[in-house]
């Protein structure tokens, strides 16, 4: 029988857990995205809490786009050395470290009118609303040439891993969305091209980090969006087109962002107490999972570890991503390894965000002498 606490192989990735931290962008590096030693306290405490993987929060790829502030950078070779000695220290405490690279696109609120904004159409985002400039062919060549030089990066830092940020209406996700994705050329209409964006992004990943560098996926088991959204077909699909080309494992989310139409659809769920409500995205992902090769995440509202060792010893999902709960208790996987029927703190709220860094409201402190609205 599988548990949680089963040390796992993805490649050359040996976690000592099943549990990973889902990426999370913390709002803790400096303006150009390199580290602190904030930012660098919150993931040695997620590493000493017992946590087999870690993903860091999104990295943007290029300098001029940053769809969030003190998100971290990867975007040129000055991080290297940084990061070189920060994922020493993280593997030093037993932890595995994968970095999320990412292009925003128009889910974006920091600075809009100040840069140009790309996205597959210039179609209003439901939340932001902001409109981004259809990409031509040359940007895309370069989108995708930042994806594969910013993955050398990874490497070169030291990084367990790679993720590519395909979820959550992030510019990867937008060009599998027939919502997002209005184009009549080879890179819009069925899904075969709309997915054809990050078939390319991934060919050109391996060829900068070898066969053998653990590239990860972070994308939607299904939109939850009717008509306008990825379904759970075409999803299977790019999975299955991602699994030909060498992807290591695949971590399912989902959701969708229109909070008018489809209110407390998106990724990241609140009311989730009961745990009837809990793992949501889990039954699409199995369903995918059932029919790919490749080890398969789950992330979305995974909360209980008797439900999360049922879905494992159920289906054909191996490892399972948190982000609320360990951003309340970083140290809750040590915990759930004494005692699986201890609590989290984590109230699900989504009150984590603040400008003075994303940090849970149960423990949050002013930063510098300044208020903080509770």
């Amino acid at each position: 029988m599988k548990t949680l606490f089963d040390e796992i192989r993805i490649g050359s990735l040996v976690a000592r857990n099943r549990l990973w931290r889902a990426a999370t962008w913390l709002n803790m590096a400096d303006d150009k995205g390199h580290l602190t030693a904030r930012l660098e306290k919150v993931y040695l405490d997620l590493a000493k809490g017992g946590v087999g993987t870690i993903i860091t929060g999104y990295a943007n790829v290029l300098e001029e786009e940053q769809p969030n502030p003190r998100m971290l950078g990867i975007y040129n070779d000055s991080f290297i050395a940084e990061y070189l000695d920060f994922t020493k220290k993280i593997k030093a405490e037993g932890a595995n470290i994968v970095m999320q690279i990412a292009y925003g696109g128009s889910f974006t609120a920091f600075q809009p009118d100040s840069r140009e904004i790309w996205g597959p159409s210039p179609v209003p985002h439901p939340l932001t609303k902001v409109i981004p400039t259809e990409m031509s062919q040359d940007n895309i060549n370069t989108l995708i040439s930042a994806f594969a030089l910013a993955s050398a990066r990874v490497k070169a830092s030291g990084f367990d891993g790679v993720e590519l940020h395909a979820a959550h209406s992030y510019l990867l996700s937008q060009f599998l969305s027939p919502y997002y994705n209005q184009r009549t050329d080879q890179y819009g209409g069925p899904i075969e091209n709309r997915a054809r964006i990050v078939i390319e992004v991934l060919d050109a990943v391996r060829k900068e980090v070898g066969a053998d560098y653990p590239v990860f996926i972070k994308m939607h088991c299904t939109d939850d969006w009717a008509d306008k959204g990825l379904t759970e077909d075409e999803s299977l699909y790019v999975a299955q087109e991602l699994e030909k080309r060498g992807i290591a494992a695949i971590e399912f989310s989902g959701g969708n962002l229109d909070d008018e139409e489809y209110p407390n659809m998106g990724p990241g769920r609140k009311g989730i107490l009961k745990v009837e409500k809990q793992s949501y995205f889990a039954e699409a992902t199995a369903r995918i999972a059932e029919q790919l090769k490749v080890p398969v995440i789950s992330v979305g509202g995974h909360r209980t570890p008797d439900k999360l060792e049922g879905i494992l010893n159920s289906t054909k999902i191996e490892c399972f991503s948190l982000s609320r709960v360990l951003h309340s208790e970083p140290d809750i996987i040590n915990r759930w390894q004494k005692d699986k029927t201890a609590k989290p703190r984590c109230l699900s709220c989504n009150k984590c965000w603040d400008k003075n860094g994303n940090i849970c409201i149960l423990i949050r402190e002013p930063i510098m002498g300044s208020h903080v609205s509770m």
